[in-house]
């Protein structure tokens, strides 16, 4: 796997904004509570050079605490209430996407699961708050296959984005369309082989891309392997300004960065990932990178920080930003 290039990690931090009020096995129950009537989807706008960022949520999912590997599940439960983030379905994850405007193109980076997992579902009407349809969005970049990510992009057997180059890593669709690699899955993951059969049916014009590109000049595709093997992130950066979006590099501060070896049972090389996050923590923190991160809570940004020899969560001060 490529090591991230230092050129994955800007220092310095953008200027953020006030916008609003801040896949699993089968069989599963998610525990959800019922979405409240006509309440405002959340999203935030930062700026980064002349990029505008928003980040946006598909909503969230509860996760059993047995789905984290690499520690047992009482384990998982006490990290987690230890920041009081244990609930009765376990940890609380959220979908975020985020949205990069820069005048000429819209460009989305996933988009949540639609309704397959826990309260989602909500991205559209998250787009519709920023006045934007899914029509017009020009160029849709997937950090990976699993359903999680790739489920918005079908709806009622179409396109759901009719106008959209998508892009994702050569690797990642190698694997997710390989009926060998579905025949030997687990059940649980099969939907996402599914879902990526549908997708890259409905998207002849997909762009498979290979390492480290450039989408538009100040967004690149970085190499981060091992979560999945296309596993990718997304650099913006502009002005001297940059934020990486890691997709499932983290999945909540009360496990991430504090603890590498604990991953996901959705990983198909546990090693891998293991290995991946292991090199990337400390490497960011010594960076300073802004970070976004998929599942992270709303809005997903932050930096990982060393306090007093130890790795930790510190989520971004992106309201009221000047």
């Amino acid at each position: 796997m490529t090591m991230l290039s230092r050129r994955a990690f800007a220092l310095a931090a953008p200027a953020l904004s006030l916008a609003a009020a801040a896949t699993l096995p089968a069989g599963s129950a998610l525990a959800a509570p019922p979405a409240a009537a006509n309440a405002m989807p959340p999203l935030a706008q930062m700026s980064i050079g002349r990029f505008k960022v928003t980040a946006l949520t598909d909503g969230f999912a509860d996760m059993p605490f047995s789905y984290f590997v690499g520690r047992t599940p009482k384990e998982i439960e006490a990290a987690a209430a230890g920041q009081f983030a244990a609930r009765p379905g376990g940890i609380r994850l959220v979908f975020n996407q985020y949205l990069i405007e820069d005048g000429d193109r819209r460009m989305l980076i996933d988009t949540g699961p639609a309704g397959l997992l826990g309260e989602s579902g909500k991205l559209p009407s998250a787009l519709k708050a920023v006045g934007l349809a899914p029509e017009n969005i020009d160029a849709v970049i997937i950090t990976h296959m699993h359903r999680d990510h790739i489920g918005g992009l079908v709806a009622g057997g179409r396109r759901a984005f009719p106008n959209a180059e998508v892009y994702v890593g050569r690797r990642e669709v190698a694997h997710w369309t390989d009926p060998a690699q579905r025949s030997t899955a687990p059940d649980f993951l099969k939907s996402s082989f599914d879902a990526s059969a549908e997708f890259v049916r409905l998207y002849p014009k997909l762009q498979a891309i290979d390492g480290e590109r450039s989408i538009v000049p100040g967004v690149s595709i970085i190499d981060l392997a091992g979560h999945t093997p296309g596993h990718i992130g997304v650099r913006i950066e502009d002005g001297g300004k940059s934020m990486l979006m890691v997709g499932d590099m983290l999945f909540h501060p009360s496990l991430h960065p504090v603890a590498a070896d604990i991953g996901f049972i959705f990983e198909q090389d546990p090693e891998a990932a293991r290995a991946m996050r292991a090199r990337f923590f400390p490497r960011a923190a010594e960076e300073k990178a802004l970070i976004a991160a998929t599942h992270m809570p709303f809005p997903g940004l932050g930096r990982i920080v060393s306090d007093q020899g130890r790795l930790r969560w510190l989520a971004a001060e992106w309201a009221h930003q000047a």
